[in-house]
């Protein structure tokens, strides 16, 4: 295993798993301009890596606090 190749392979899949910050951002603000949030909440949130040809799960488990 080339371990420059493994690491920067890795730093990519977690750049994209960042992005997912954007869709966060919006989900939340389109449910506060609906109502749907009144914008003062802790929303428990979950994540799942899985990498299956390893036998690799975990679960991240959180709260996103708007105020």
């Amino acid at each position: 295993m080339n371990e420059d190749v493994f690491n920067v392979s890795v730093r990519k899949f977690l750049k994209k798993v960042g992005t997912s910050q954007r869709e966060i951002e919006k989900a939340v603000r389109d449910a506060c301009a609906n109502g749907r949030l009144k914008g003062h909440e802790a929303l428990p949130a979950k994540m799942t890596l899985a990498m299956e040809a390893v036998g690799l799960t975990v679960e991240i488990d959180g709260a996103i606090e708007l105020e």
